[in-house]
């Protein structure tokens, strides 16, 4: 890898797009919040400024510390990594520490006044460790069955495994979606990703066969108008905010569906308010931003000096971006609903300080790339 003397710039793009992202997130939460935020806070702008303390501020923290810090610091940790991935996945188990928001117990209460949710931290712990594990394996070392695959499937079932248990569906899918790419890209043959995606599907379906809120959920997909006051409520609330704002939205503040009607509309439903508020045009040009995204962060993957640099910007790129194309998916009725968040945009605090720490990450990865890339 190049020295710190030969390092280029940073991507400075590539972080205007994350920051116009961000951006146009808090606007969005401003406006998609401000009812509920009165309603139960007796503050409009509740929902803002918790996201700026705790997520944005945090979040440019990490994005500033990570991106001065050498990547190749964090391959030589990979294992104290997974470690540190394993116990915060624990914590959430632990009598006093774990908080309950909805059907997952997927947080941790600091102090009794705010909530961390460890597997955010995961997603990028685990993608460090992943990628130097495969990384110090090679090309030949990945395609063997005793060395890689088996390897491989046993500690990401540890980690799947204790996503299920809180149960946190929508993250481990995210979780198992950018392994498996990053598994690919490091050189493992098609036939073992191909079994592991059939396998996945298998688990999901039995996942949702022994809750029998998944199964409603999955039920309400295929059908949406099975119980629209019901267990449909959610979806077709969505779909009616997004349809009622037509090409050029009703105007910024000016969504009905806020006003209690719509479920999380600070959270996982803020794409519906989106649509909504700005119309179609908008939420296009927000999902073209994503494809921006990852096709910027693919291409900093592709200039890496190193095969490591390479496997974390593209796991980066994956993870981000199909977490959110899954969440505007779900709201849109395109796929079940999965209580993931809209990176840099939905209400979050954890989420948005992990994702701009992953963001810094790239940026230190675009500062050793190899030509003009």
């Amino acid at each position: 890898m190049r020295s710190h003397a030969d390092a280029k710039p940073m991507d400075y793009g590539y972080l205007v797009l994350v920051g116009a992202l961000v951006t146009f997130g808090l606007l969005m939460l401003a406006s998609a919040s401000a009812s509920v935020g009165y309603d139960r806070f007796g503050d409009s702008y509740y929902f803002v400024k918790h996201q700026v303390v705790f997520g944005l501020i945090p979040g440019i923290a990490g994005l500033v510390f990570f991106s001065r810090t050498s990547y190749a610091f964090w391959k030589k940790h990979a294992w104290n990594l997974l470690i540190a991935s394993l116990a915060l996945l624990v914590l959430v188990f632990i009598p006093g520490l774990s908080a309950g928001i909805g059907t997952a117990h997927s947080w941790i209460s600091i102090g009794g006044w705010f909530t961390v949710q460890p597997s955010e931290f995961v997603k990028l712990f685990f993608l460090f460790y992943l990628s130097g594990w495969l990384d110090t394996r090679g090309e030949h070392g990945v395609k063997d069955v005793g060395s890689g695959f088996l390897p491989f499937v046993l500690v990401l079932l540890a980690i799947i495994g204790l996503l299920a248990l809180q149960p946190d569906v929508g993250t481990m899918s995210i979780v198992v979606i950018m392994s498996l790419v990053t598994y690919f890209l490091a050189g493992a043959p098609m036939a073992y990703v191909l079994a592991l995606v059939s396998a996945g599907m298998a688990g999901i379906a039995l996942l949702i066969g022994l809750a029998p809120y998944r199964l409603q959920r999955f039920m309400t997909f295929l059908n949406p108008e099975l119980d629209p006051q019901g267990v449909g409520y959610h979806i077709n609330q969505a779909l009616l905010a997004i349809g009622s704002g037509g090409f050029f939205g009703l105007g910024y503040g000016h969504s009905r569906q806020k006003f209690q009607y719509l479920p999380e509309v600070a959270g996982d439903s803020i794409f519906a308010i989106i649509a909504e508020e700005m119309g179609f045009v908008v939420a296009c040009l927000l999902v073209a931003a994503f494809v921006a995204f990852l096709w910027r962060t693919l291409a900093i993957a592709n200039g890496a000096p190193d095969r490591f640099g390479r496997l974390v910007a593209a796991g980066v790129g994956t993870w981000i971006t199909v977490q959110a194309l899954a969440n505007i998916a779900s709201m849109a009725g395109l796929m079940p609903m999965t209580g993931i968040p809209l990176p840099f945009v939905s209400y979050g605090g954890t989420s948005l300080a992990v994702s701009l720490s992953a963001v810094g990450v790239v940026l230190n990865i675009s500062k050793y790339r190899r030509g003009n890339s």
